[in-house]
């Protein structure tokens, strides 16, 4: 099937592919091996290590965790999400002086790291964590955003917003109805990216003793009763971090195809043209005016009225 990406690969192509994916797959079958074999021989494996996760108080102390999590990362996306769409609408106005603050706005959260934020926050203005960790978040992402914003407007070709000007259309009206709605498509990726860092950031919680998930495995994990079970811990805890990040990538697919698949972005099938079009006569009276598929005749000789 061919591609404008790259060219289609021929046989040997194919052949030194599938040599090249059986030797990379061999390597990694190898490097998993020596992997478990470092854990089972280090002690990882041990009864002493995974009890811990059979008894229910440390299972509703993780799902608490979780729920935390959870918690701060719907209140940052939402509240970034938001600051995105004010500081990208300031970036794109016409007027200077909201232009350039938002600008300045953007440029110093975006290079600001987040932890500073959060620290400085739950330190100086002595927030409680949960404030402290959205807060931190939402200016971070919320800066980010706010350029992907504005680049993914700025992305739809300058036609359509010269177009819509031409109709008689506000600024607000071809934001909203041509520019937007467009630009959402090609940056959603990007937009879910930048929220699966905010959902793997929210783990700096711990810092500032927010009881989130990681910092429910924290405790876990350094408990001399149960042989430190770091090891454990991170295998429990990891495969939820990575399932709730996949969930977010198949919530951008699902809404990729809705959009696609909306009766505002699905072709209109239009009638086609047919001959006999009724054009107005000089006297007012309708005259049928057939269409010619094929180059006029030239003739000469005096024309009838």
């Amino acid at each position: 099937m061919s591609t404008a990406l790259y060219d289609v690969p021929g046989p040997r192509a194919r052949r030194r592919h599938l040599l090249c994916a059986l030797v990379a797959g061999a390597l990694i079958l190898v490097l998993a091996g020596w992997i478990v074999h470092l854990l089972f021989s280090t002690g990882q494996f041990t009864a002493a290590k995974w009890t811990p996760f059979e008894y229910t108080g440390i299972q509703e102390l993780l799902l608490r965790g979780l729920g935390n999590t959870l918690k701060a990362f719907a209140l940052a996306a939402v509240l970034a999400l938001a600051l995105g769409a004010v500081l990208a609408c300031g970036r794109l106005s016409d007027h200077r002086p909201l232009r350039w603050t938002a600008t300045v706005l953007v440029e110093f959260f975006r290079a600001m790291p987040v932890l500073v934020m959060i620290f400085f926050v739950f330190v100086a203005l002595q927030a409680q964590p949960l404030t402290a960790l959205v807060t931190g978040l939402t200016l971070y992402n919320g800066s980010v955003l706010a350029e992907i914003f504005r680049t993914g407007v700025d992305s739809v070709e300058r036609g359509q917003r010269e177009a819509a000007y031409a109709l008689g259309m506000r600024k607000t009206q071809v934001m909203t109805h041509v520019l937007v709605p467009q630009a959402v498509r090609a940056m959603l990726p990007t937009i879910i990216s930048q929220l699966v860092v905010a959902l793997k950031d929210t783990s700096l919680g711990f810092l500032i003793t927010y009881e989130e998930f990681l910092h429910a495995g924290k405790l876990i994990a350094g408990n001399l009763d149960y042989d430190l079970p770091f090891i454990p811990v991170v295998m429990v805890i990891a495969p939820v971090y990575i399932g709730m990040c996949m969930l977010l990538s198949w919530l951008a697919s699902w809404v990729a195809r809705r959009e696609r698949h909306s009766p505002k972005t699905e072709a209109v099938e239009v009638a086609a043209a047919e001959p006999g079009t009724l054009l107005a006569g000089p006297a007012g009276h309708p005259q049928t005016q057939q269409t010619q598929l094929s180059e006029p005749s030239h003739r000469s000789g005096p024309k009838t009225s």
